[in-house]
């Protein structure tokens, strides 16, 4: 299953509605495209709109065999009596509350309303979803027991039953698929935001990690958030605005791809995807024509002398592999 990831797949944050609301024909214009454009990969959450992102993949999805689709656990849907407006970062969502609850039958649970809502039978890759301490702070150490001791071992039954082909974290820090490697064995992780142009402490130590366990990798967030894709006036970081030494960070990023006549945008699709342990790069797509922008990205000349640049003005780890000087087929 992970032998088969493309190297560009489909973030389904948006057609969520993070950050903005969108219609159903605009969500299923925008898969649609992707599907049209050849995407094969669909990554979406119970998170994401509360169950939008997920029912509107389903129904755009429906009876496609060709498709690999990923969904994650750790959140149950509670029905809420919210009214419009923004709830986590989501804009007039789904009527339900995310809870987290990482334990046996929660995810058991937890996959099953996903399916359903998907429409399918099977999910590709299942995630166990936002394990760590950047989301659960002093929490953590309960969260990561409750996990271990009940989720872990539903996700192991619903992949030896065949009901899901690989499992996983999808989570925002490294640190927490390490910690999780010392207590049980992953097909996957995806890494939102931690391999990127501007940050790749993962090659000290977790990357190396990961090839030695036969571990892959799928990069989420490979624009930070969008500050590598949007203008520096609007730009977020790590789902906030972002502060003034990543804004400095992106203008020197900015200036060594201009001088090589490429879209920063475009590097920093293709750079995760040298790593050996890449297998996928999933930028978050809400519309027809993000979907276009990151087709062109993809296939964008970058010269070696780019990628050597921005070594040389420390901007680049030194042992980060980089592509080859070619057109990405």
């Amino acid at each position: 299953m992970i032998s088969r990831l493309p190297p560009l797949g489909f973030g389904g944050g948006a057609i969520g509605n993070l950050y903005a609301a969108m219609s159903d024909a605009q969500a299923s214009a925008t898969i649609a495209t992707a599907l049209d454009a050849g995407l094969r990969y669909f990554d979406t959450a119970p998170h994401y709109g509360f169950g939008l992102s997920e029912a509107r993949l389903g129904q755009a999805l429906s009876g496609r065999s060709d498709v690999i689709v990923s969904s994650k656990v750790g959140r149950l849907l509670v029905p809420t009596d919210a009214g419009p407006g923004e709830r986590h970062g989501f804009v007039d969502a789904a009527p339900f509350e995310p809870v987290f609850d990482y334990g046996y039958d929660a995810v058991m649970r937890s996959c099953e309303e996903s399916l359903k809502r998907l429409g399918r039978d099977r999910i590709d890759i299942l995630l166990a979803h936002d394990l760590g301490r950047r989301t659960h702070g002093q929490d953590h150490p309960a969260r990561f027991r409750e996990f271990f001791e009940g989720g872990y071992r539903a996700m192991r039954e619903l992949r030896d039953s065949g009901a899901v082909g690989a499992i996983g974290l999808g989570v925002n820090e490294h640190e927490a698929c390490e910690e999780a490697l010392g207590h049980g064995d992953f097909d996957v992780f995806l890494l939102a935001g931690r391999y990127t142009l501007l940050e790749q402490t993962a090659l000290d130590g977790f990357l190396p990690l990961c090839l030695r366990r036969g571990v892959r990798i799928i990069v989420g967030g490979p624009f930070n958030s969008g500050v590598l894709v949007e203008g520096l006036a609007s730009a977020h970081y790590n789902y906030r605005p972002a502060p003034s030494e990543i804004i400095d960070r992106v203008r020197k990023l900015q200036a060594v791809c201009a001088a090589h006549d490429v879209p920063l945008p475009a590097a920093a699709l293709q750079f995760p995807l040298a790593h050996p342990a890449t297998a996928s790069v999933i930028p978050g797509l809400g519309s027809p024509t993000q979907v276009a922008q990151a087709m062109a990205w993809m296939r964008t000349p970058i010269p070696g002398a780019l990628w050597d640049d921005l070594r040389t003005e420390g901007l680049l780890h030194p042992g980060a592999p980089t592509p080859d000087a070619r057109v990405p087929a």
